[in-house]
């Protein structure tokens, strides 16, 4: 259902001018304010001025999932409850813009953090739609918060970014989005393995909140290397490092005044993306809420963290159901700490190949090793290393038509008769003898061993025998 709002936003209104004059924004301008319309819906933000002309903003796609999903995670379930010392109500106190904007700046930050009304939008939609979900992502962060932590720190980045995934996927490991973007950090496929990881059939590291992490500490070091601003990586982190440089230029082409810095997120604001023009203020948002929560009455839902794990390597196909069959564990705990594995096979006979467990678990995993792989196996790593063809001669009959039959008939002994003034050969089969070779193929031992310069009995599976 929409709601609709009359704010005051004179920077949206100067975004509005921008786009109309295509010159930089007069200071004295920016001083003026005049209504807009601010109308919210499910996925966007849509800002109305005065005279009809309309600004949209997307929200991220995490910022309209279901809570529901998010609840039904075997994590979630498993490790997640209410808080029963805390009631979160499902409405908090309002804030001036004043209040709002001084607690913007006390957040200890390296990445700006600025108020305007489109942040404010995105502030009120945690605060209030989704206090839920921000309760949900309260309680997930400390199974994240400390992995993020640990990947940001290895290489120099400020520790905020850790708040990505919190707009990203609403810290659901699980999360694909509409355009194919996985895991926690939401990596396209191409980026992905760009920044090394592996995804193929069975495998699918951008699940791995480790793996992913790191990998996206390395991206955001090279977009940084790119843009040297932290608000331009973020942007660029959702719509690509191209699309950040194409807006630049396009800013550059319009604006007149030298000494207007056109490598300013807001200034190429208007040039962005619809969503990537809501994503910063989505993530100053969720800085901003993931801080000061308590402010707001929302939660965090009280968690109870998972026993450590540690891993041990395979050198050879496994299944997660024969694990947790022998050692009688649930399937979804080898999952929620394996995600990377597709389909429940761990390939270890492509490379080397860790699973995680928990660690008494580990030990036990080692003894049974035998009798982990060798249950069930014909059933559950089915893929066959090798098979052999049919080669007998096939002989079609039908009811329909007899003429035709008997056609097809001609037909296939004309070609029987040809392949026999050819010579024929078969191959060999798993088990067989000369003896049962030459009876199949209306000939005798001798001949086979003449034809094919046979000494003895010895023959190879999977080798051609010429029997005509």
């Amino acid at each position: 259902m929409k709601k609709k709002y009359l704010l005051l936003i004179a920077m949206l209104l100067s975004f509005a001018c921008c786009l109309q004059a295509q010159d930089v924004i007069d200071p004295e301008e920016e001083e003026e304010e005049e209504e807009v319309e601010v109308e919210v819906t499910d996925d966007e933000v849509t800002v109305t001025d005065m005279d009809g002309n309309e600004e949209v903003i997307d929200f991220p796609e995490a910022m309209t999932f279901d809570l529901d999903s998010l609840m039904n995670l075997y994590m979630s379930k498993t490790y997640l409850s209410i808080d029963g010392d805390c009631q979160t109500a499902n409405e908090g106190p309002a804030y001036t813009k004043e209040e709002l904007l001084e607690r913007l700046k006390r957040l200890p930050t390296i990445v700006e953090m600025p108020y305007n009304e489109v942040v404010q939008k995105f502030i009120d939609r945690y605060a209030g739609r989704l206090r839920h979900s921000v309760s949900y992502m309260l309680g997930a962060s400390n199974f994240y918060m400390p992995i993020f932590e640990e990947a940001l720190e290895a290489y120099g980045l400020p520790l905020e970014l850790k708040y990505l995934p919190v707009i990203e996927s609403a810290l659901n490991p699980k999360a694909v989005s509409r355009v194919g973007a996985t895991g926690l950090w939401q990596f396209m496929l191409t980026t992905g393995k760009q920044y090394g990881l592996e995804v193929n059939s069975l495998v699918d590291e951008r699940r791995d909140p480790v793996k992913a992490s790191y990998a996206a500490a390395h991206y955001l070091s090279d977009l940084y290397k790119i843009f040297g601003d932290w608000s331009l990586v973020i942007a660029s982190y959702n719509c690509g490092p191209g699309n950040i440089s194409k807006a630049i230029h396009r800013a550059q082409a319009v604006t007149k005044d030298s000494t207007v810095n056109v490598k300013d997120y807001w200034h190429i604001y208007p040039y962005l993306p619809r969503e990537t023009r809501g994503y910063v203020p989505a993530f100053i948002a969720a800085n901003y809420i993931m801080t000061y929560y308590s402010d707001h009455n929302i939660c965090a839902l009280r968690t109870m963290l998972p026993a450590k794990s540690d891993t041990v390597v395979v050198n050879r196909d496994i299944h997660l159901s024969q694990i947790a069959a022998v050692l009688d564990i649930d399937i979804n705990v080898l999952r929620t700490l394996n995600p990377e594995y597709r389909k429940d096979i761990v390939p270890g006979n492509t490379k080397p190949s860790a699973i995680k467990l928990a660690m008494a678990d580990v030990t036990r995993f080692i003894d049974s090793q035998d009798s982990i792989y060798n249950y069930n196996t014909s059933e559950l790593l089915n893929k066959r290393d090798q098979v052999y063809i049919n080669d007998d001669i096939p002989t079609f009959t039908s009811k329909k038509k007899g003429r035709r039959s008997r056609t097809a008939s001609r037909r296939n002994s004309r070609s029987r008769n040809s392949k026999a003034a050819a010579g024929r050969s078969v191959t060999i089969r798993r088990g067989d003898t000369l003896s049962q070779i030459a009876k199949r193929n209306g000939t005798t031992v001798a001949k086979l061993r003449k034809l094919n310069g046979i000494r003895g009995n010895n023959i190879q599976a999977g080798k051609k025998l010429k029997v005509k």
